[in-house]
């Protein structure tokens, strides 16, 4: 996905690591069989998750603001080609249910699953892992694709965290 590009790989694999243990915290909210608590969970972990992931691509409204006009214009026109609705943009609880609905089937079979003994609960787990870890990695290669296709310079890793780089 960011073949020849070290900053870029470096980037993904931090998102990627950083999306596999929201993925693991959702997982764990499905076992838990109080209806609706996973979908509750599911949005507050995406609604942090998905700017941290903007941000570590440099596509975060803040870091977008700092461009110049002309880089400014490019990530634009790559984010309508790429059609995100979650990059470079607050993300707010709409945009989260927006982004959810792909996944809807999963979450009403997440949510049913839930009250079978056991299996149901492994079933309801494996389900919330799997479709936190789907949206997130279809961010993740909006974000590559806007990166690429605007010739996005990358922030230093702890600028993207939101620390200043010593």
């Amino acid at each position: 996905m960011a073949a020849g590009n070290p900053a870029l790989t470096a980037a993904v694999q931090r998102s990627r690591r950083l999306l596999h243990r929201r993925a693991l915290v959702a997982a764990g909210a499905s076992l838990v069989p109080v209806p609706g608590l996973d979908w509750a969970v599911d949005a507050a972990l995406l609604s942090r998750l998905l700017p941290q992931i903007n941000a570590e691509f440099g596509l975060a409204p803040e870091q977008l603001d700092r461009l110049s006009p002309h880089k400014r214009e490019q990530v634009q026109k790559a984010v309508g080609l790429v059609g995100s609705v979650l990059i470079g943009k607050f993300i707010t609880r709409e945009l989260v249910l927006r982004a959810t609905q792909t996944v809807g089937v999963r979450l009403t079979t997440r949510q049913a699953a839930k009250y079978v003994p056991l299996a149901g609960q492994a079933v309801a787990a494996t389900l919330g892992y799997a479709t936190l870890r789907y949206l997130g990695e279809q961010h993740l290669r909006d974000c590559v694709r806007v990166v690429q296709a605007a010739q996005l310079q990358l922030p230093a890793p702890s600028v993207a965290k939101g620390r200043t780089a010593p």
